[in-house]
């Protein structure tokens, strides 16, 4: 168990570096957003660039930060009943709804857009629009981000283990959100 322990905290790691990028992805969008829109309506000069651009950042994101979302037990869930579980049956739920659900359509995801990314990116494929940029870079973040959120899903799994065998110690406070 200290071996896939071990391994999950490496992955633990790697998905914290792809959040600090997801992080920063953020932060530059909005700076792009906000200095386009006063070169647009202050100049009126525009490029299609600046906003395919903010597009990309955003992908960057929602794809790279998910696996850091999971990680920090921050994710959407439906928690009618999750909220009144033991620790116990909340580890439980998430170890069935990481292994049967998650895994599996991660794996579907990242098999249908891996070839998508190489097919963009053997092509060159371009925008359309004028002053457009090459597309395979935002493509990129779909299999990256799916693989990010199995290796996480992988990671959350051992922890869940480790806590159900007494090996590894996680806090299980799950505060619901305000409805």
């Amino acid at each position: 168990m200290k071996a896939l322990l071990a391994l999950a905290h490496a992955i633990d790691w790697i998905n914290d570096r792809f959040g600090s990028i997801a992080k920063w992805a953020v932060i530059s969008s909005c700076f792009i957003s906000a200095g386009n829109a006063f070169v647009r309506y202050g100049f009126s000069i525009s490029s299609n660039a600046w906003l395919e651009i903010q597009w990309y950042l955003f992908a960057v994101c929602v794809m790279l930060g998910a696996s850091q979302v999971m990680r920090l037990n921050e994710h959407v869930r439906v928690d009618i009943f999750y909220g009144r579980y033991s620790s116990r049956g909340k580890v439980w739920v998430d170890l069935l709804g990481f292994t049967f659900f998650l895994l599996p359509a991660m794996g579907v995801m990242l098999w249908y857009a891996f070839p998508l990314f190489v097919q963009w990116f053997v092509s060159g494929e371009r925008s359309s629009n004028a002053g457009g940029l090459v597309r395979w870079p935002a493509m990129l973040t779909l299999p990256l981000g799916f693989a990010l959120v199995i290796l996480q899903g992988l990671s959350e799994i051992i922890k869940r283990v480790g806590w159900l065998t007494h090996t590894y110690e996680m806090d299980m406070h799950y505060e619901r959100p305000l409805q």
